[in-house]
């Protein structure tokens, strides 16, 4: 005959951790509740390990597991909410409950009275909840309810049904959308009635990543050092313009478990057009170079900051340094037809023809192409001007000038970084990242100047 000693003595010991872990959930209960009361004995009775199994297999049913809660939308809601795992959701480009995959949080609706038999089905044993171990009908588990198979069998059946679906309803105060999906709009066959449902645990993931920009420790010290100006090796977060709704009032355990967990706290994203960094001619004009503002353009200051600690830490001469090198350089050289774009986008044509500008020819051709389309003052001040402009776009060696102007700079603001020893070669380097486009294709393929001066 197989001995099936180890067998018995392995699945009585897992079902005594069972046991365990649910005697000290339940002893923990008891001392919290009857904090200052400890001589209550009526009291002390509902916390015995029999007791409050029993009552909390009859409560469960007051409560559901779901993960898209109808009240979010109003508090008085009477319909249903849906448990729908993100990864039962079909799959899409944009983010969604679906972005979530196996990683969620459960919530849970009813009664809020009952919600301790939710935390209960969320103790852990051998690395699950007890909730997985219901659901995978765990024989063990079964065994640490109850010694009667008949009545532990009932107990675990009670807190599966946790998760249940049924047939779903809407309700009067549900947010509800007649969404066309077919013919004319003056048919109402033609719509399709849609209820828009919160998603408890998207919204539970995106309101611990943005506690944890605002209050965790790491942030905090990117913060730090943000404002002391100094380097910090790790990522900043900031979520900027957010607006709080509470919900539920001074009661959010009405509304679901998480909400409760977050205090009603429910984070809105600012849902509203960027906000321009306005280009005024002013700040181009009298000026001898753009590179001057290109500096202080989206992403450009941290980009040379990052190239310039790179350099300067003479790093070894290995693959990664390379990758790591020309990554920051291809970047800066893609930042100049951004930069010139937006010029070109919040100025008008033609504001190169200003006294005042006093950029370089080769830049006021690349900052301001459009101006050829004006017609040219071929009898007034400026007509020769305009002529000269238009001759020497299309002769189209300036785009080889800018690059030579973008190279130039960048050496110079490495050597204001500390870094020395870049010269005519690094010269001839960055003028090769620049990207300079012109308008349509020019006759000469770009090089880098000859003349650096």
């Amino acid at each position: 005959m197989p001995d099936t000693t180890d067998n018995q003595t392995g699945t009585a010991a897992r079902s005594e951790r069972f046991r365990e872990a649910i005697a000290d959930f339940i002893n923990a209960r008891r001392v919290a509740k009857l904090k200052g009361r400890e001589d209550d004995a009526a009291a002390a009775a509902k916390y015995e390990y029999e007791t409050w199994l029993a009552s909390a297999a009859h409560r469960v049913s007051q409560i559901q597991a779901v993960t898209h809660v109808l009240k979010a939308s109003h508090p008085d809601a009477r319909g249903s909410s849906l448990y729908i795992p993100p990864t039962d959701l079909p799959l899409r480009d944009e983010i969604g409950s679906h972005s979530l995959g196996n990683e969620f949080t459960e919530d849970v609706v009813g009664n809020a009275a009952a919600l301790d038999v939710f935390k209960f089905l969320k103790v852990e044993v051998d690395g699950r909840s007890l909730l997985d171990w219901v659901k995978q009908d765990d024989t063990d588990l079964k065994q640490a309810l109850h010694t009667d198979e008949d009545i532990a069998h009932r107990r675990m059946q009670a807190f599966g049904n946790l998760v249940r679906s049924g047939t779903p309803s809407s309700h009067a105060l549900a947010k509800q959308v007649y969404w066309l999906v077919d013919g004319r709009p003056d048919d109402n066959h033609n719509f399709h009635l849609l209820q828009p449902l919160f998603s408890s645990a998207l919204a539970h993931r995106v309101h611990a990543d943005i506690q944890a920009a605002r209050f965790g420790e790491e942030n905090k010290a990117g913060r730090q050092a943000k404002r002391s100006k100094k380097p910090h090796d790790g990522i900043y977060q900031d979520y900027r313009q957010l607006a709080v709704r509470k919900m539920g009032g001074t009661k959010p355990q009405n509304i679901s478990q998480l909400t409760s967990e977050r205090g009603g706290t429910n984070y809105l994203l600012a849902s509203l057009p960027p906000t321009w960094s306005l280009m005024r001619a002013t700040t181009l004009l009298g000026r001898e170079s753009s590179t001057g503002r290109f500096f202080y353009f989206e992403g450009v200051r941290g980009l040379v900051r990052s190239l310039g600690r790179l350099l300067r830490s003479d790093p070894k001469k290995t693959l990664e340094t390379r990758q790591k090198r020309e990554e920051l350089e291809k970047a800066l050289g893609a930042q100049l037809p951004l930069f010139a774009a937006t010029i070109r986008d919040q100025l008008s044509p033609g504001w190169t023809r200003d006294p005042a500008c006093e950029l370089p020819l080769c830049e006021q051709l690349w900052l301001d192409p459009d101006r050829l389309t004006l017609d040219a003052r071929l009898l007034g001040e400026g007509g020769e001007d305009d002529r000269a402009f238009e001759q020497a776009y299309h002769w189209g060696d300036w785009p080889d000038q800018v690059a030579g102007i973008f190279a130039n700079w960048l050496n110079d603001r490495l050597r204001h970084a500390g870094i020395t020893s870049v010269g005519d070669i690094e010269y001839r380097h960055w003028a090769r990242q620049a990207i300079v486009e012109a308008a349509w294709p020019v006759p000469m393929q770009r090089r880098a100047a000859e003349d650096r001066s």
